[in-house]
């Protein structure tokens, strides 16, 4: 298959599983999407979803967020792991949005990216699943299944976000980034891959990958 092959044959097997894309992370609104994907970073969103109802509980706007301390904070989110730049980010990026955005979690990259502990794959995942603007972020999962479907050499993340968006119909990232990431979880671990319930991989992906794993 030509790589132009490839692309659309994985948006139609990625149609037929998953014509409706949950997004992973419980929230109500951007800011509590912000801080569940802030606090997602080294973590899985399993645990996310369970601690976030606990923190939400205290604090689900940036006005309450600042009446708890940064101790407070950490203690609610230490099992997510690096608590400690986690919490003082929350709370650093709860200030500013009062005092710069009235409240309000802004709409651009830009501004996100300058928040505390927001990245540009934070930034990305707000931008596209709070307010529908077209990006693509990459996660482990994306940059593995990029890789063995052989749709980018992923030297890294930014090399493998770019393939992303320069592959794949721009109307459809906000979608394909969430398939992906589901395709990926249920089909194609990183630990207990199984090759053989992995169609995409099967068909269209790297033969050196195929075959080492097939006689594994």
């Amino acid at each position: 298959m030509t790589k132009k092959e490839k692309v659309v044959f994985v948006m139609e097997e990625l149609d037929k599983l998953y014509p409706e894309v949950p997004i992973p992370l419980d929230h109500k609104d951007p800011y509590t999407l912000l801080i569940a994907v802030l606090l997602s970073a080294q973590s899985t969103d399993v645990r996310v979803n369970q601690i976030t109802p606990i923190l939400f509980q205290k604090a689900d706007t940036p006005e309450a967020m600042i009446k708890l301390t940064v101790k407070e904070i950490r203690a609610i989110i230490k099992p997510v792991g690096l608590s400690p730049m986690k919490s003082k980010g929350i709370y650093g990026l709860s200030h500013i949005l009062i005092d710069k955005y009235e409240g309000k979690v802004p709409q651009s990259f830009e501004a996100l990216e300058s928040l505390p502990a927001v990245g540009h794959k934070t930034a990305s995942v707000v931008m596209s699943q709070a307010f529908g603007v077209p990006a693509f972020p990459v996660d482990t999962h994306i940059h593995r299944l990029m890789y063995r479907w052989g749709l980018s050499n992923c030297k890294n993340v930014v090399q493998t976000e770019r393939d992303a968006k320069r592959l794949f119909p721009k109307n459809k990232w906000n979608d394909l980034h969430l398939q992906i990431i589901w395709y990926g979880r249920e089909y194609c671990p990183a630990r207990g891959w199984d090759i053989e319930r992995d169609k995409i991989t099967l068909s269209i992906g790297r033969k050196s990958l195929i075959n080492k794993q097939l006689k594994n």
